[in-house]
């Protein structure tokens, strides 16, 4: 299993964008809140079959992510520049693409930036109807190798069904809740509501 740092300062290399989190207990939400502000960068894409070419990164956009209490999973959705234009092109929704990683624990660094155990599957699926889950294979090889337990593996299977089956049946209502999420987020950023700041 992998470790991944919520400020994807790693594999992403976004060391030095602004990194909000905050712990968030409200009628919306319980669980751990982290914002990326992606201040710079070219964009990058990904094709999908229905949504064809959609921005997964680049200048203007957010990084939402969300560890929910009581499951095993960190979403990740990726809004779209407040214009909701991307390179000549004008997208109707305010978020491209989300991504689950299935994850084992999280917890937080000595810098106080949290991170999670990635577990390997992972659900992607974006606002036209695309459902991916992927790295089955390798959560397969994992189980087959001895790293995880019989606990582990049908759990992780649990939690990727219950991804898609809670957060892809109704991408519109996933939307306005990730929405609702982010003003709430952000209003605290604002009023320097209990939380910590990271490049800023």
């Amino acid at each position: 299993m992998t470790k991944k740092r919520l400020d994807r300062d790693k594999k992403w290399g976004f060391q030095g964008f602004p990194y909000y989190q905050m712990r968030m207990d409200t009628e919306v939400f319980n669980g751990l809140v982290s914002i990326i502000e992606l201040v710079s960068g070219d964009y990058f894409f990904w094709e999908k079959p229905k949504a064809g070419k959609i921005p997964v990164c680049g200048e203007g956009m957010l990084w939402l992510q969300l560890i929910p209490d009581g499951q095993y999973r960190a979403i990740t959705a990726k809004f779209l520049p407040k214009s909701k234009t991307v390179q000549g092109v004008k997208y109707s929704k305010s978020v491209s693409v989300w991504y689950v990683d299935v994850i084992d624990n999280w917890g937080y660094d000595g810098d106080n930036v949290a991170y999670f155990t990635d577990q390997y599957l992972d659900v992607v699926f974006d606002v036209e109807g695309d459902v991916s889950i992927d790295d089955r294979d390798e959560l397969d090889a994992a189980y087959e190798s001895g790293e995880l337990s019989e606990e582990q593996y049908q759990r992780a299977i649990k939690e990727g069904n219950a991804i898609v089956s809670e957060l892809c049946s109704d991408v519109q209502k996933t939307e306005l809740w990730c929405e609702n999420i982010l003003k709430l987020a952000m209003k605290r950023i604002e009023n320097n509501d209990n939380v910590f700041r990271k490049n800023v």
